[in-house]
């Protein structure tokens, strides 16, 4: 079995609480968990699922070579 390695987003949700996932590389790939440990193991059942949906239909796999990255800024306006 090939490993994959993707990154991941995790945006808090400020009135719900937890954080959803989104996978920038795999379109549609989403998760939601009330930690960030349940969030991430969610995550990563999902893209498994994505993965296995995508060989189903015959569709390519798509595979993140360069990972983006995210950086905070502080800008004064």
């Amino acid at each position: 079995m090939k490993e994959y390695r993707y990154t991941i987003i995790l945006h808090p949700e400020r009135d719900e609480g937890g954080y959803s996932v989104t996978v920038p590389a795999l379109p549609g790939c989403f998760a939601q968990g009330e930690t960030l440990e349940e969030a991430i193991a969610l995550a990563k059942e999902a893209i498994a699922l994505h993965i296995a949906g995508l060989r189903e239909a015959g569709e390519p796999v798509p595979e993140e070579s360069d990972h983006p990255r995210a950086v905070i800024v502080d800008v004064a306006a």
